[in-house]
């Protein structure tokens, strides 16, 4: 199942704070991408928050993947999760 994760700072993140923690951050993108877990990665035009296509059995899993993100284990961030469906309109198509 594919879920949409969106990412949401912490009011009271800074730029500062998050420095330490952005090449781990990146590596745990790479790793999870090698897993097949993370499907596509993308950055907001409007803000510099990260949006990540998941793909997980159920939402439990896709909880349990985006807590293991370093910037969520250091509380400056937490995604907002949003299971897909596949489209199914175009079979009005054919009816």
């Amino acid at each position: 199942m594919k879920f949409i994760a969106l990412e949401i700072e912490a009011n009271t993140a800074t730029a500062a704070d998050f420095e330490p923690h952005l090449q781990a951050e990146a590596r745990h993108v790479w790793e999870l991408q090698q897993q097949g877990i993370l499907r596509e990665a993308y950055f907001r035009a409007d803000q510099h928050t990260a949006v990540l296509v998941l793909e997980c059995d159920d939402l439990a899993q896709a909880q349990a993947v985006t807590a293991t993100f370093p910037l969520v284990r250091q509380g400056l961030i937490y995604f907002d999760l949003i299971p897909l469906l596949p489209y199914t309109g175009l079979a009005r198509l054919f009816t």
